[in-house]
Order: structure tokens, then sequence, then C-alpha cells
């Protein structure tokens, strides 16, 4: 692996520390000190803004925007949406005798900010020194509420060190901010009050028109000057203060969007606001901090190092689990439906917000484990954005039902076509995650009532993009781009025929199920669909004479003619080329054998049982050395495989990379927001990986292996409404079932029954 960390921040195991400040660092630093609660999001850029450079950021989940594209050939969107930012309510002003508080262009000290993900708070202080000597120490509190996920709170605190002496202070509210990709507002026709404390806005989209009510309560002195400009808010006053004697500013915000719009919003952005007001700030952090405490009693995962000698690596890998853990579960809990995980969450505006098929292949195993109705909500926004796939498929000449590589409101946002109109990858995988949702939560009602007509509509547009081969007379899929995207328009790329094959089958069997075991419930789906009989034998035909290139050896070939590209040297790229999609040439990256991220070896991760110890040793051999991992989903998949195939020292190394991606800036991206679908697979590395869970037979499979430098890992699992709590040693593994009835469990191969009684497991030799 070519890559590198890019260490700047403090290691601990509860905080992610900033000391001194670096302004080459400041857009790394505003992703990795992000905050959310799943309906906002805020990066970690200044309150007081400044000259610094920065991408100031306030999101609100499932808001975007629209701007039409021309088109050029049929397939291909003529118009594409992206999260827009929202209401801005950190803005602040600050001047001292005339000095603006600019950290680009004022002296300072003592700069320190502080992630504390215990209580999910940030943190920042300084000293400022004054052109004319006066020293002011400045503390800025953020948080979103966790519990009453449209509400926002921070706290100013302003402490004269030297002096005694009047602060300029004004609080904004604004709706006039910019998309920095588009490099415009996307907001209009702004409803804006503004009065004592108090101020009010609520505004619309330009071409999505959505609306959204931003209110804040300001505790600044009775006199505050209330001014109100264009889509701008801003209350002002001057601060009295004492030498000593710290004063605090507290803002609380509601920023409401509940898709009602005009008079009904406002009277509900109103109501809401007031109803905040039953609850300081500091009563909201006291419940912030129950909120969290709560949220690591069940979720956190805790490594031991085996001795001094480890100490310090093992230090940054529980700082790395944690910041995971805590940022994914910031980003989403399964409060609407409405919403899906975009590949950068709410911390940044690169990828535009949008949802890739990462949530169901990646994401969702954690909530399985964690937050199963959080699991269902996120397939159940695929089952109410189906009519937009089924259009999407019509668009591609094809039937059924064809998801977006890349969306916010359900429909195709990708402009470039070798994505949107090859990759089959997200269709497959909604059915994957269908699957994989039944067959751990034995949910099987959501399967009659939503999933057979995905899978159905899914099967339809698999069969009808699927052809057979005019020199193997097998079927395939021609003219596609599988997970690799370093490779396009290939014939019988393995992940995709696999994938495809495994839902067809998936589809017929849940049918014939269907019609066996709810009668009514299938003739109701056969006409509302007008499904035929032969469609369903299509399936099956097409899923068993499926082409799959694999030699004796168990070896299987990414596409056709994969094994004849010129070979290239990935350790020999030097670290200053990447991201290589800004270095290299777009068709430079074709013309290699260079893989961009697991594409065979992703399909070993998810249908596991399905191939033998042989068959993952062999390929993962073969095409580890050829990955680049250029996409933020790779390491984890390889650090899963190589603990699987006892590459102890390989499964480290991934898992060091993959849960410091961001902390340590790899990918040299991080700038550009957090890679938050790579942060969920850092827990399937933990779980997966190293407990060797597997989650796709007919029951639990665990086979623990411990890294060398870690003494003891522990965690738990929720299953089927179990706590199962698992502690990893060096001789054996304990499992206990903190809640719930006793279940059967595999382990090491052994079937073992877990009961009341703590289950002792020796390690192999």
């Amino acid at each position: 692996m070519a890559k590198a960390a890019d260490v700047y921040f403090k290691i601990d195991p509860w905080k992610v520390i900033e000391e001194g400040f670096d302004p080459a660092y400041s857009r790394v630093s505003e992703s990795v000190f992000s905050l959310a609660n799943e309906n906002m999001g805020v990066r970690g850029c200044f309150d007081e803004g400044g000259s610094i450079d920065s991408l100031r950021g306030a999101y609100t989940n499932g808001v975007y925007d629209k701007e039409p594209i021309g088109r050029s050939y049929r397939g291909i969107i003529d118009e594409t949406h992206f999260m827009i930012p929202s209401a801005e309510w950190l803005k602040t002003s600050i001047a001292l005798d005339g000095e603006a508080l600019d950290l680009g262009r004022v002296r300072f000290r003592d700069f320190r900010r502080e992630l504390n993900m215990r209580e999910g708070t940030l943190t920042r202080s300084f000293i400022w020194q004054t052109a004319s000597g006066k020293e002011l120490r400045l503390t800025f509190l953020r948080f979103l509420d966790m519990a009453h996920r449209e509400r926002a709170y921070q706290r100013i605190t302003l402490e004269a060190l030297n002096f005694s002496g009047t602060v300029d202070f004004s609080s904004f509210l604004s709706f006039d901010v910019t998309h920095e990709g588009y490099g415009k507002c996307y907001w209009q026709d702004t409803r804006i009050e503004a009065e004592a404390g108090k101020m009010l806005l609520q505004s619309r989209t330009t071409r999505s028109e959505q609306e959204v009510f931003a209110g804040a309560l300001v505790s600044l002195p009775d006199e505050a000057k209330a001014c109100t400009e264009g889509k701008t808010a801003f209350l002002s006053a001057p601060l009295v203060l004492e030498q000593g004697r710290p004063i605090s500013i507290d803002k609380r915000v509601v920023i409401l969007f509940d898709g009602s719009q005009g008079d009904a919003l406002w009277a509900n952005g109103l109501a809401t606001l007031e109803e905040s007001k039953k609850v300081s700030l500091d009563d909201a952090l006291q419940a912030q901090k129950a909120y969290w405490a709560a949220y690591w009693r069940t979720s956190d995962i805790q490594i031991e190092p085996s001795g001094q000698d480890t100490a310090e690596a093992v230090a940054a890998e529980q700082q790395g689990i944690r910041f995971c853990s805590f940022q994914l579960a910031q980003t989403y809990n399964g409060g609407s439906m409405r919403h899906n995980i975009g590949a950068k969450g709410l911390t940044g505006e690169a990828y535009n917000g949008h949802a890739f098929w990462d949530t169901e292949a990646c994401c969702l195993p954690f909530y399985l484990f964690t937050n199963p109705a959080a699991a269902k909500d996120l397939l159940l926004f695929r089952y109410n954005t189906l009519p937009q796939a089924l259009e999407r498929a019509q668009m591609l000449d094809c039937k059924g039902a064809c998801y977006p590589i890349a969306t916010q409101s359900g429909k195709e946002a990708c402009a470039l076509w070798q994505h949107a109109s090859l990759q089959l990858q997200p269709s497959t995988a909604v059915a994957y995650g269908i699957w994989h949702y039944v067959r751990v939560t034995g949910d099987e009602e959501f399967l009659w009532d939503y999933g057979a007509e995905m899978l159905l509509q899914i099967a339809r547009f698999l069969s009808s993009r699927a052809a057979k081969g005019n020199r193997t007379g097998k079927y395939g899929f021609f003219g596609v781009m599988g997970p690799d995207e370093f490779h396009m328009m290939v014939n019988n790329n393995a992940y995709t025929n696999y994938m495809g094959m495994r839902t067809l089958n998936f589809a017929a069997e849940a049918l014939e199920r269907m019609r066996q075991d709810r009668p009514r419930a299938y003739a109701d789906l056969v006409k509302k669909t007008a499904l035929k009989e032969q469609e369903i034998r299509l399936w099956n035909e097409i899923a068993d004479d499926m082409l799959i290139l694999q030699d004796e050896s168990g070896l299987i070939e990414q596409h056709d003619d994969y094994f004849n590209l010129p070979h290239t040297d990935i350790d020999s790229i030097p670290v200053t080329e990447f991201p290589l999609y800004e270095h290299w040439s777009y068709d430079r990256i074709y013309r290699t054998d260079m893989i961009k991220q697991p594409d065979v070896l992703m399909m070993l991760y998810l249908y596991n049982s399905s191939f033998t110890e042989a068959e993952k040793r062999v390929n993962y051999e073969f095409y580890e050395p050829r990955t680049i991992h250029e996409s933020s989903l790779s390491p984890a998949i390889h650090s899963i495989l190589a603990a699987e195939l006892d590459k102890m020292a390989e499964a480290v190394r991934f898992f060091g990379y993959a849960t410091r991606l961001d902390l340590d800036n790899y990918n040299r991206n991080t700038r550009e927001g957090l890679h938050i679908t790579s942060i969920a697979l850092a827990w399937d590395n933990i779980v997966y990986g190293f407990a060797g869970l597997r989650s796709d037979g007919d029951r639990l499979r665990f086979a623990p292996r411990l890294p060398d430098r870690w003494k003891r890992l522990c965690f738990s699992v929720l299953y089927r409404g179990r706590v199962i709590r698992i502690r990893m040693e060096r001789d054996q593994t304990s499992f206990q079932l903190a809640d719930g009835e006793p279940l059967t469990l595999q382990i090491y191969g052994r079937t073992y029954t877990l009961g009341k009684e703590e289950l002792l497991v020796s390690s192999p030799l």
C-alpha cells in the first residue's frame, strides 16, 4: 500500500485534540471536527469566520437543489440534484478596540480545539492578543441535540485577562449561503424577522422548492440591536467585560424541515422554538451527555494493548474506532425514511450529499447489529423511491427497477454516464440488503410487505439487462463497470455477474415462498406488477447459466481479458500523486491492471459462506497487490479477508488505515468531508474481521482472531432482541447473553448454545 499517514491530531481515547493551529490544515480539521445529529450537520469551521481558508457548511439532511444538464444521448440525465448549505447559525462577529477577530490576521496563543466523543461536544479556546496589548480569552462550545434533532446550541465565553472594557459582539442567522461548487446561493423568498434576543427566518430553495425554518434565541443584553438585511438577521450589542470575570453568550437554535411549507411551516417553527425555551443550554448539555453515555454503554469497542511496546499504536486504533462509531451514530439513526447515508454524511459538499450502493453493502451491517430499526428504515428509503428506480430503468431501455448510483431524492443524480449507466451494483446491493436484513432479523413481514416488490422489479431489470454471449453461449452482463471503477465498459465483470445471479435466485425463491405462505399478498403483487410466470422461469434460467470466469485453482478473472492488461507496480506511485483522479489523466487510469477497490474480493466478503477458504486465499493473494485503495471502502474489506486467512500483520495494517483514514488524512482528501460509509466499514472490520462474525449463513458464526499487539477486545452486538457481549483474549473468548432468550452459535466451526451462563471458548492452537 503506497499511502501513508499524515499525523496531525493528538492521540486520546475519547477525544480528538488539536493543539496549535496550522492554517494549511484548516479544511481537514473542519471535516474531522464536524458534528451532526442526523437531521442537521455542521463542519468544524470557526464561529467568527475570517480570512482562513474554509468551507463553511451547515447542512439540513434531505435538503437539496437542482441544476439542468444539457442532454446529449438517451439514458444520460438532463438534471442533477445535490445537497446545498442550509441556514448559517454559527456566524459571530467579535471586535475589540476596532480590531476584528480573525485568526488569519490577529495574534493569538494557546489554541486548542477538542472534539469530546463521550459528550458529543466541540470546544475551541485561545487567547487573543490585540494590537493594543489587550488579552481576551475566548472559549467556543457547540453541540447538536441528539434527542431533539431540530435543536442546536452555541456558547461563547469571553474573559478579559488584563483589562476591563467593551467588546462589540454580533450574532447572525442567515440563508445567504453559497454552494462552493456552483458558486451561488440556492435560497430565495426569505421571510425574516428579528427582535430583542430572537431571530426568525424561513426560506425556499430555487428549483426543488423545499422550505426550511430557522430560529434562534440569543442571551444578549436587553439593549441589543436587532437588524435584518436580505436573507440575514443579526443581533448586536456591546459586552461590558470586567477583568478576570468571564461572561457567556448562549444561542439556542431551531432548524425545522418537516415537509410543510408557507404559514404552516412558520407556525410549526415558532411552536418548536417556543418549546425549546423550556430547556436551558446547560440542561440540554446534561441531556446530551446522558444520551452519549447510554450509546457508549452498548456500542463501545474497547481495545487493550498487550504491552507497553504496543500501547501507542493501540491507543491510535482505539481513538480511531471510537471516532468512526461516533461519526456514524451522528449521521444516521433511523429517524426518517426520507434520508439515506451520504458518502460524506453532513460533513462536506463532495459527492453532493448523495447516497451510493455503499449503504446496503457497507453500512447496513453496523445497523443490523446495533440498531435494526434503522436498518429497516434504510431499506424503506429504497422502497419509497422505487417509482424513481422504475423510471430510471426505462431511460436505459430496460424493464423493472434500476436504482441510481448517486441520489438524495431517489432519482439518478450522477452526470457521469459511465457510472450512472454502467454500474449495476446499486440494484444488486439493494437486493442483497433485503436478503441480509431478513436473514439477520427474521423480519419476514418486511419481505412480504416491501421486499418482494423491490426484488421483483430488480430481477426484471437484471433479466432485461443480461444477455447471452455469442462465443460462450452463457449469460452475462455486457458493457458494465464493476466496483473497481478503474475499468469501464467491460464484459462479464465477475462481481456484477455473480451478484446478478444471486439476486435473480433470491427473487425467484422469495416469490415462490410468498405464493405458498402468503397467497393473497402474492396475488395482489402479481396484479399490481402484471407479473408473468415465464418471467420467473427466465430469472432462474439466467441465474443457472451465468458465466463466472474461474479457473481450476479457484482464481476468478475480474472481467473478460483482465489477465491480459498491462501491469502497474502500485508501490512505485509517489504518495504526492494521490488522489490519482487529480494527478493522472482519466484515460491513463484505465490502461492498467491496477484496481481502485475490491471487486472480486467484495463478493467474497458479501457472500463469504459461499466460497471455500482456498478460493478466498488464491483470489486475495492475486488481487491485493494490484489494489491501490483509492476508494475509502477498500482497506477494511482487505483487513477482514486478511484476518480470515490468518494474515494478521496485513489485517492489522489495513485496520489502522481504515479506522484512521480521515484522522490521518491517508487519501489526502479529508478536507472535502469525512468518508462516512467507510467509517461504517471500520466497525465491520472489528466485528467481521477480528471477531470473525459471519452473518450470511444459517446461523451466526464467529472465529475470533486477536492481533498480537492486543491483549483484549470487548464489544457487543444486538441480534433478534438479544444483547451479546463478547470479550476476546489471547487464549479464549467469552460470550455472554446480557439480554434475551438462548440462541445457537457456531464458533470455530463447532455449534454451541448460548444461555444465561457465560460461554468460554478456547482459541485453537
